[in-house]
């Protein structure tokens, strides 16, 4: 029976043997018989060096009348076919007969021989060297993927990302809106002052989301705006080509990595409800500060590279100036939002960040108030009972009718509770309790107890006392106690300062 191929392995082991034993011992070590050593001592060559190359088929080429015809016509005049929509091309054109399944692996191959032979030239991706604090990188990410929740609901965000290039550090943070200038200035601050220093250049995607739906004019204010911030801290501002994310690679690679550490913490965590959303923010804080103290050589050595902060941080984020109406409320961005009443007649200057307002009267800050988007024609509003309730407790009946009442109530009981209120008393006397419950929630700052104690009351059928639960949940005034206070000795300061004189010592 033949025996199996001589190989290149066995023929470098025999003449390795050679080397100090005789042929028949090296031959039998290296696997083979006596007389294929001595062939392989007359010709030293490799068995692949000894194969003849085959230039004919050993079965009929199941593509023949095809290929030339047909395919490379196609390929020539359509360059970016698929060798699939090739290879049903010629199904419906041949019959499935001519062109059975098992050829479209013969096509694939010969069709992607071709492409390397005679197709187009290719795009070349050119790897780029990132010396310490030359480059760092911002950017978005959606993080709807990721299945968290706030308090049960879920939390529709995203994630502003920054990153060194040279050492790979990172920051992120939550976005509840959209792509902004707001978000992208507040987000890059954080990251430098956290940093501790700034690169020479600060490079960020087209920002074709920031300037969306912007007329041309706003377009150019956004433009100088970033410009100036990367002025402040002595970085050159520069942008990927739009559509090319490929030329920001070092961190849009770098969100799928970021989103799979989350995801496994989150796993690890044992679920994806917060509490609150300051407790998500500290959660996405502690993924990444674990992730950058791996890094922590590196990024020491590039933090010494990196240009000074300036001695304070620049604005970071939008101005606008809103009037305060006689209803105790403004508008921003199409949201209504209630302040203290004591404000009323006054022009605000409204500081609009990613997450919040703050409203300032000259240089004092008046209120804050967490910000709210309008989705769609819906228009939000914000109302804090707080702000309006001294004037509500002295015009109890304008709740029955008030346009933003709905709002008005802090919590899911309170609504509740008006619901049954005003299914069971006069209009009057409903609109009076459900003002003095809001007020006892104001002045007791028992808003959290007094929804559960209305909450029991309704389970059970019964409406709410007032008088009964202000006694129970209202502050009590503090009584004065008389404390009897004697008045001093007068003969006691006689003696104590004869005694001074005494112990006195003249000069």
């Amino acid at each position: 029976m033949p025996s199996r191929p001589v190989t290149d392995q066995q023929v470098q082991r025999y003449m390795h043997y050679r080397q100090q034993l005789p042929q028949a011992i090296a031959a039998a070590k290296a696997g083979m018989s006596e007389r294929t050593a001595r062939k392989f001592e007359r010709d030293p060559q490799l068995p692949s060096q000894r194969k003849v190359p085959r230039h004919w088929r050993t079965r009929l080429d199941p593509l023949a009348g095809l290929w030339d015809e047909v395919v490379v016509p196609l390929l020539e005049a359509n360059p970016g076919l698929r060798a699939v929509t090739i290879f049903e091309e010629l199904q419906d054109s041949c019959g499935a007969e001519r062109v059975p399944d098992a050829v479209r692996r013969t096509l694939e191959r010969r069709v992607r021989g071709w492409r390397a032979r005679h197709g187009p030239d290719q795009e070349v991706f050119f790897p780029q060297e990132h010396p310490p604090g030359r480059m760092g990188l911002s950017d978005f990410t959606d993080a709807g993927e990721l299945g968290v929740t706030v308090a049960g609901m879920p939390l529709d965000h995203r994630l502003y990302h920054f990153r060194l290039a040279a050492s790979g550090w990172e920051h992120a943070e939550i976005v509840l809106g959209g792509e902004s200038f707001t978000a992208l200035a507040e987000g890059l601050q954080n990251a430098l002052w956290r940093l501790g220093g700034a690169p020479s250049e600060h490079r960020t995607d087209s920002l074709s989301a920031a300037f969306r739906n912007l007329a041309i004019d706003q377009q150019a204010d956004l433009t100088e705006r970033y410009e100036a911030l990367c002025r402040h801290y002595s970085m050159r501002p520069s942008r990927n080509n739009r559509g090319e994310a490929h030329e920001n690679g070092t961190i849009e690679a770098a969100h799928a990595h970021l989103k799979r550490r989350l995801e496994q913490a989150l796993e690890r965590r044992g679920s994806r409800d917060f509490d609150h959303l300051a407790d998500y923010r500290r959660f996405v804080a502690h993924v990444v500060d674990r992730h950058n103290a791996r890094r922590r050589s590196r990024v020491v050595a590039e933090v010494t590279v990196l240009r000074p902060l300036p001695v304070r941080r620049t604005t970071d984020f939008t101005e606008l100036t809103v009037a305060v109406t006689r209803n105790a409320t403004i508008t921003v961005d199409k949201v209504l939002y209630s302040v203290p009443s004591r404000l009323i007649g006054h022009r605000l200057r409204v500081h609009l960040y990613d997450d919040r307002l703050e409203g300032f009267l000259g240089s004092d800050r008046v209120a804050q108030l967490p910000r709210v988007r309008a989705l769609g024609s819906r228009r939000p509003q914000v109302i804090d009972y707080h702000h309006v309730i001294a004037s509500l407790r002295r015009k109890p009946q304008a709740l029955r009718h008030l346009a933003y009442r709905e709002a008005l109530f802090p919590r899911a009981e309170y609504r509740r509770a008006w619901q049954a209120i005003d299914g069971a008393l006069p209009e009057t006397s409903a609109c009076r309790l459900m003002v003095g419950l809001l007020d006892l929630a104001a002045r007791g700052a028992c808003e959290a107890v007094l929804a559960q104690r209305l909450t029991v009351l309704l389970d059970a059928g019964q409406l709410p006392d007032l008088a009964r639960l202000t006694s129970d949940l209202a502050p009590t005034a503090p009584t004065a106690v008389l404390i009897p206070i004697d008045p001093p000795d007068l003969a006691a300061y006689d003696s104590l300062l004869g005694h001074a004189g005494r112990m006195a010592v003249p000069v």
